[in-house]
């Protein structure tokens, strides 16, 4: 891989991959024994939220940073929407998708969840909702992983 500007984009997606798991971790860590000892208090679920909120924001950062190296071409008005959308594309001799159809619905609860979490300043979180979420997440990352090896073979190629 003799582009710079490619080697960069590969680095910052296995940067990003090795933030993930450890993020999964975190989280698993946080059910495990914040969770025990909080109980399903508005302290725990706030723990939880952030913690979901972090992993589909690094999970964001990747993207664009694969929209910018391709095609960066996102709608100012929704682009978070436009970007997640745009990562399960061929777009034929240029790349292959980030995300596959099969994780995209996953995905979708967690940009969804992330949104409401950037705008809404109260700290009643719904434990139901957080339990989705969680299980959205655990469902999204081994397709995340596979997915985003799958791209950095395709960078490889080229």
């Amino acid at each position: 891989m003799s582009d710079p500007l490619l080697a960069e984009l590969k680095a910052s997606i296995l940067k990003n991959l090795g933030t993930l798991e450890r993020q999964v971790e975190s989280l698993q860590a946080a059910l495990d024994r914040d969770l025990a000892l909080l109980g399903r208090t508005q302290n725990a679920a706030l723990i939880v939220a952030g913690l979901l909120e972090n992993y589909y924001t690094c999970l964001e950062t990747a993207f664009l940073r694969i929209s910018q190296f391709f095609e960066n071409t996102l709608d100012p008005e929704r682009w978070h929407t436009d970007l997640l959308e745009k990562m399960t594309l061929h777009i034929e001799g240029v790349r292959l998708p980030a995300v596959s159809q099969t994780n995209y619905p996953n995905l979708l609860e967690l940009l969804k969840f992330r949104h409401f979490r950037r705008y809404y300043f109260e700290l009643e979180y719904d434990w139901d909702r957080l339990d989705f979420l969680v299980k959205k997440m655990k469902q999204a990352h081994p397709g995340v992983k596979q997915d985003l090896e799958r791209f950095l073979s395709f960078l490889d190629q080229l």
